[in-house]
């Protein structure tokens, strides 16, 4: 086993720089960047989204404006030169006698254009010691900023992923046991009828009915606290926050819930129709210990192990939605910012970061599987 987890986790190198590859790749055909949002915001002082409604034109050489940015007429050419250097996009070249500060104003110095390959191999090689940079318009650094946002999605993703394994597993062994009776008939309607159900309506009418809405206001309307957060005591704190969570936290977890019931049910179904349940049935064990004491270890096999990679799906998944119905300042709203203003930093690092996370989890998942049933042996597969 230990060979085949070093295995995994050699396999993890060329997997991401293959990930990173391709969506740097994919950047450099998308039309504006943190400089046309720059451009947009001094000179019009329009939002991000207009910036990018207009950028269709903004890779485009500009007749007449030897800037090569829309937009760019009329500001200090050596204002938008510091503005690509401070971005990584050129760097200065000074003589080799020079000693001051290399800049835009300096005659000894140049506007070098950096090449995609190379800026590439600096953004990585940076990633590599774990210096993920800083962000183009918040002044701060990545990895604090990701730190910053993650309470919110960490609280969406694992609420959901704990409450959707309580509620489907005891249910769908229920269905499993009675299958084709009323009770599975009449579950299997509302459990199809809830994954047919958009997170995002669904969201909607939590919010219209019960947050103040056309009928009850009993939970709040956004944000993880209440105002008077500080003020509150331990068990004020706790409520305050168990308050607040209960919608978004129903509203990511109705699809999840949907699938696991099913997956536990049909995996218990299998399993039931086996020789060896036949054969404890036979010795005359109760139903009870021939169901938990047989079978369900080996139906949940795959609902157990299949735990890392659906918290992780809670986690990245609907995490954008959920936030922006419900106002809450997560890692779902920093990557659609981050996109939305070209704010590269931040996109490449959080796709780094949560790359890696991800690839870890598939590990994980293995092993979760040789834990649960120690006859698996991916290394004998392998």
């Amino acid at each position: 086993m230990g060979a085949y987890i070093f295995r995994r986790i050699l396999l993890i190198i060329p997997t991401l720089i293959g990930i990173m590859i391709i969506n740097f790749a994919l950047t450099q055909f998308v039309p504006g960047g943190p400089i046309e949002q720059v451009l947009a915001r001094v000179e019009g002082g329009g939002d991000s989204i207009q910036a990018i409604s207009g950028a269709g034109d903004a890779g485009i050489e500009n007749q007449g404006n030897d800037s090569g940015y829309v937009g760019a007429q009329g500001l200090d050419p050596d204002f938008l030169a510091e503005l690509e250097v401070q971005f990584g996009f050129a760097r200065f070249v000074c003589d080799p006698g020079f000693t001051g500060t290399p800049s835009a104003k300096a005659p000894e110095c140049v506007k070098e254009k950096i090449p995609a390959w190379e800026r590439f191999f600096i953004m990585m090689w940076n990633y590599v010691q774990f210096d993920f940079g800083e962000s183009h318009f918040r002044s701060i650094g990545v990895l604090d900023l990701v730190w910053e946002k993650l309470p919110v999605s960490l609280t969406l993703g694992l609420w959901s992923t704990l409450i959707a394994y309580l509620i489907s597993i005891p249910l769908g062994i229920r269905k499993a046991v009675r299958d084709g009776s009323r009770f599975d008939t009449w579950t299997s309607g509302v459990i199809i009828a809830a994954y047919a159900i958009p997170g995002f309506l669904f969201a909607i009418l939590l919010l219209v009915l019960f947050a103040g809405g056309s009928y009850f206001r009993w939970f709040p309307l956004r944000g993880l606290t209440s105002d008077n957060w500080e003020q509150l005591s331990l068990f004020g704190k706790a409520a305050d926050y168990l308050w607040h969570i209960t919608l978004p936290v129903v509203a990511s977890t109705i699809s999840s819930f949907a699938t696991l019931t099913l997956l536990t049910k049909n995996s218990f179904l299998d399993e039931i129709k086996k020789q060896y349940v036949m054969t404890a049935r036979a010795k005359g064990l109760s139903e009870s210990r021939v169901l938990y004491g047989h079978v369900f270890r080996n139906a949940m096999l795959i609902v157990i192990a299949g735990f890392p990679g659906l918290f992780l799906s809670v986690f990245f998944g609907a995490s954008l939605i959920i936030e922006t119905i419900f106002s809450l300042d997560g890692l779902g709203q920093l990557g659609f910012r981050a996109a939305v203003e070209r704010d590269y930093p931040v996109i490449f690092g959080t796709l780094f970061f949560f790359g890696l996370i991800g690839l870890v989890v598939g590990i994980l998942s293995d092993l979760m599987y040789v834990w649960v049933d120690p006859r698996i042996d991916f290394e004998r597969r392998g």
